[in-house]
């Protein structure tokens, strides 16, 4: 039988720590490593580097990484693929072989192109995301480091099991499988206790990165490294799947993996195998992220201590609106939170305040800038007594809007170029199939006999994980059990879930189920406004979304309480 294919992860995001790629590298047996480091706003961030320097457009970190991290990965026999090309990854392969020049170390480089798009009016980047067919083809023509642009998460493994496994368009279902550990992988730790609901009781000062053991059917065991941190069990695991997702259908360039064909089995300690992943053909259009400004904003957040905190942020807020008609400067959104962080009789004087966040947007930077700022500080010595303000305000920043859009397949270019700088084509697949919703799955029987209630937290007996999605949000939740799962599913419908936050109880909520996973995926479409660079909302991202439903009380069976398998949560 072959061997699996050993695919570790050491970024999930431009800024993941450091070290991991030497972590990685030394820490156990790999035969790929990969990393991830492109999302929205990255986007957006390397179109505005490139604006300064048209040479640049890429992630100048994994660069560093490199430094050491090629000579240990030749050592190894590891090959590296990365998407930190970003906007130039024909300058990045350029850069990598620069520095192999420079450290003594042969390595042949590939990169992808294609996913760059003619940008509109308006617009500083526009990418359509790629799968992992370039990638293949640079790994089966040598290639010891491969960096792309724009392609899905889940590309930076599928494009290594194709190549070493020989799959091609048609093997759906091991595409599909191998889309699936890609999305558990993506976000690093994530999969190995960070942001984990139920973090009490492991290590996590420091998790190690994970790995996928991949085989020729597509299943797969994801684990980490013997000897470093975190955890990998099927909590873990599910909270990832569940990440920024939606319904049983996940759509990509390569194959649509459906979600609810997902086994999971504990196999072992820090071991979780991943199995009956069925895949369906890909849709004839690919996804497009396009980045631009905005506009400006600013933010002013004053301190409110002590006694009468309702009344001081009543008196700023008219005294704000009232000086900045008067300077003649009206932003077109102004934006007022109270945060009540305040507690009585407090031994503190942090403990004792509360915040009032103002955040002003508007097309012209004057509008947010001087005008606000003045009017901010020109209140110091004569508003609510105790004034103060967390920081300076400043002149105004640009804030960036991401839009989606979707391009036929066959009009996006995907081209590999090889280490001897021979340029392949690759063509789309020609069988595809239109993304839909699939039926929704019977509800299981409910519990028959639940008895008494007793109010608690959803987390005592579900855990949680939330994210983004342009400007919609994602709020995966699953139960710890079995009988939980049955309670779960019938009690936590849309009605309740906007009942439970009320901030989206005026937008559109979509359900679906997972019945696999015992798990419930919940789409809040429009919560983060323009999406996270606009930074819409105090948590632009919507991270902490599922611990606040979790923090959430509502009655739930004392049977249920008193049996769950989950460390119990604490308000």
């Amino acid at each position: 039988m072959t061997a699996p294919l050993r695919i570790g992860n050491a970024s999930g995001f431009y800024g993941d720590r450091f070290d991991a790629v030497r972590e990685m590298l030394t820490g156990g047996p790999l035969d790929v490593l990969t990393g991830d480091y492109l999302a929205e706003l990255t986007m957006l961030i390397l179109g505005r580097s490139r604006l300064k320097d048209p040479t640049r457009g890429y992630a100048t970190t994994f660069l560093r990484q490199l430094e050491e991290g090629l000579g240990l990965a030749h050592e190894r026999g590891v090959r590296i693929v990365a998407n930190a090309g970003g906007l130039n990854p024909a300058g990045l392969a350029e850069a990598v072989r620069e520095l192999a020049a420079k450290v003594g170390v042969p390595v042949r480089v590939a990169h992808v192109e294609g996913d760059s798009l003619p940008v509109p009016e308006g617009f500083l980047t526009a990418n359509a995301y790629l799968g992992g067919a370039g990638i293949a083809a640079c790994l089966t023509a040598g290639a010891d480091i491969v960096v792309t642009g724009r392609v899905t998460d889940a590309a930076l493994v599928t494009g290594p099991a194709a190549a070493h496994f020989g799959w091609g368009p048609g093997d759906l279902d091991a595409l599909a499988g191998a889309v699936v550990a890609g999305h558990v992988l993506e976000c690093g730790t994530q999969a190995t206790g960070g942001n984990y609901s139920f973090f009490r009781g492991h290590d996590l000062r420091r998790p190690g990165f994970p790995v996928a053991e991949i085989h020729a059917d597509g299943s797969c065991v994801i684990t980490k490294h013997d000897g470093t941190g975190g955890v990998v069990d099927l909590g873990t695991v599910t909270a990832q799947l569940l990440y920024e997702t939606g319904g049983a259908r996940y759509a990509g360039p390569d194959v649509t993996a459906r979600l609810d064909t997902v086994r999971l089995d504990q196999d072992g300690p820090d071991r979780v195998r991943i199995s009956g992943v069925r895949g369906e053909a890909p849709p004839p259009t690919l996804k497009a992220g396009l980045n631009r400004i905005g506009g400006w904003r600013n933010e002013v957040v004053f301190v409110l201590t002590g006694l009468d905190i309702e009344a001081k942020a009543q008196l700023v807020r008219e005294q704000f609106t009232d000086a900045l008609a008067r300077s003649g400067a009206e932003p077109d959104e102004v934006r007022w939170e109270l945060s009540r962080t305040d507690r009585a009789d407090a031994a503190t004087e942090e403990s004792a305040s509360a915040l009032l966040r103002l955040v002003v947007r508007d097309r012209d930077q004057e509008a947010v800038g001087r005008a606000v700022s003045g009017a901010a500080i020109e209140l110091a010595l004569g508003s609510y007594p105790g004034f103060h303000v967390t920081a300076p305000p400043g002149k105004g920043a640009p804030y960036g809007v991401f839009e989606a859009r979707y391009v036929l397949a066959d009009e996006v270019p995907h081209i590999a170029v090889l280490p001897d700088g021979q340029r392949l084509s690759l063509a789309p697949p020609t069988t595809t199939r239109p993304l839909q919703d699939v039926a929704e799955p019977p509800l299981p029987a409910p519990l028959p006999d639940p008895g008494p209630t007793r109010s608690a937290p959803l987390g005592r007996i579900a855990g949680a994980r939330s994210g983004d999605k342009g400007g919609d949000a994602n709020v995966g939740v699953w139960a710890v059990d079995d009988d939980a799962w049955r309670w779960l599913a019938h009690e936590l419908t849309v009605e309740r879930f906007r009942e439970l936050l009320p901030e989206t109880a005026a937008l559109t909520v979509v359900r679906h189920l997972l019945p696999n996973l015992r798990a419930l995926n919940f789409t809040v479409h429009g919560l983060l406004g323009e999406g996270v660079a606009a930074q819409h909302r105090f948590d632009p991202q919507a991270k902490a979304v599922g611990e606040w439903l979790r923090s959430r009380h509502l009655p739930i069976p004392v049977s249920l309480l008193e049996t769950a398998h989950a460390p119990e949560a604490h308000a």
